[in-house]
């Protein structure tokens, strides 16, 4: 105590040194967990008026910058990633969410289980599959590409590192698990039909989709040349023998949504996979410019008006009126903010169904 410097009898023995305190909300965080941002009136009803089979959510849930939009109060992002998924999961518009971080290393079914403990029956899960068995390189700590990769579509791999530990982990809450395929290297772009049949191979060995109503197998790709119309008729009757789906990817790297959707009228009906992960404005490696510009992800930064209308229309169509289930997961890359880009296009799919009475076709696009 001060007095204690200025003649006061001596003070106690020194107590043993202690950690340092963290910061004090974060220190709340430990005692009540993450809390939600109170949700306006408005958002529930928008909420309530979409299509009950249509999910909306973000790629990953661990940014700051969502104060007053997804969390209640600033925390770290290690806060966070620990404890934000149950409060996210309270947010009335995202009933779904990505997990990226089994691309880098293979997640154990007790780390999906943690996941799928923390938020509602009704929330799902879209899962990435580990580049372990979907990028046909090994790479460096650069990215770039070293050797051939031997377990590239390995059906056998997939289904014992991804498919059933997914499964066994989130249950009935498992949504999308996306084969997120990688540039291929040249050499094998040129012999893309055997790269298919390989691809119906894996797709074909991995198990039954059982305990989990709502799951389905989905695959993005990341080169223009899947959808060539040499190969798009291949690649439809390979996801469509397998039962699998297209995952429209809005990536710089890949044509417009307009173009991809053909498609997905291939697969017809059947239920829509999406991830929204980059603006085009930079360019098909720009997620380094779109994070400095983008942070700290509390504002629209570029408006993307057309993608937002023509998925909009896509989404009525596949939930509202052809009564299939839809995800859709949107990075902060999209426009600036993920929450604020769902809330968007949540208000997009609202207009168009009422603005057409819901009676337009009932097929994607």
């Amino acid at each position: 105590m001060q007095d204690d410097l200025f003649g006061a009898p001596p003070a106690p023995a020194p107590q043993p040194p202690t950690e340092p305190k963290p910061h004090a909300k974060e220190s709340a965080a430990r005692v009540k967990g993450v809390q939600p941002a109170p949700a306006d009136d408005a958002l529930r009803t928008l909420a309530a008026q979409l299509p009950a089979s249509l999910r909306l959510g973000t790629s990953s849930w661990s940014y700051p910058g969502w104060d007053g939009l997804v969390w209640d109060d600033s925390y770290s992002e290690q806060v966070l990633a620990r404890k934000g998924l149950a409060a996210y999961a309270q947010h009335p518009l995202l009933r779904c969410v990505g997990i990226d971080r089994g691309f880098y290393r293979p997640l154990s079914a007790s780390e999906f289980a943690q996941y799928a403990a923390q938020v509602p029956q009704d929330f799902r899960f879209v899962v990435k599959a580990p580049s372990l068995v979907t990028d046909a390189l090994v790479r460096s700590q650069d990215g770039r590409g070293r050797e051939a990769n031997p377990g590239f579509l390995n059906g056998e791999l997939a289904a014992r590192h991804f498919t059933l530990p997914a499964l066994e982990g989130l249950g009935a809450r498992t949504g999308a698990l996306v084969f997120q395929l990688s540039p291929l290297p040249w050499h094998q772009i040129e012999r893309l039909p055997e790269v298919l049949e390989r691809l119906r191979a894996m797709l074909a060995a991995q198990p039954p989709l059982a305990g989990a109503p709502d799951a389905v197998l989905a695959v993005e790709v990341r080169d223009g040349e899947w959808l060539a119309p040499e190969h798009a008729e291949h690649f439809a009757d390979v996801l469509k023998s397998t039962g699998a789906s297209y995952c429209l990817g809005l990536h710089a790297r890949m044509p417009p949504l307009s173009e991809q959707l053909p498609l997905l009228r291939r697969l017809w009906p059947g239920p829509l996979v999406a991830r929204w992960n980059l603006n085009p404005v930079h360019g098909a490696r720009g997620y380094e410019e779109a994070e400095r510009l983008y942070a700290p992800y509390n504002r629209i930064h570029d408006p993307a008006p057309e993608e937002i209308a023509l998925l909009a229309r896509t989404l009525a169509g596949v939930c509202a009126r052809g009564g299939q289930n839809a995800f859709v997961t949107i990075s902060n890359h999209a426009e600036g903010s993920a929450p604020l880009t769902a809330r968007r296009l949540a208000e997009a799919v609202v207009a168009g169904l009422a603005g057409n009475g819901e009676t337009a076709g009932d097929s994607p696009g």
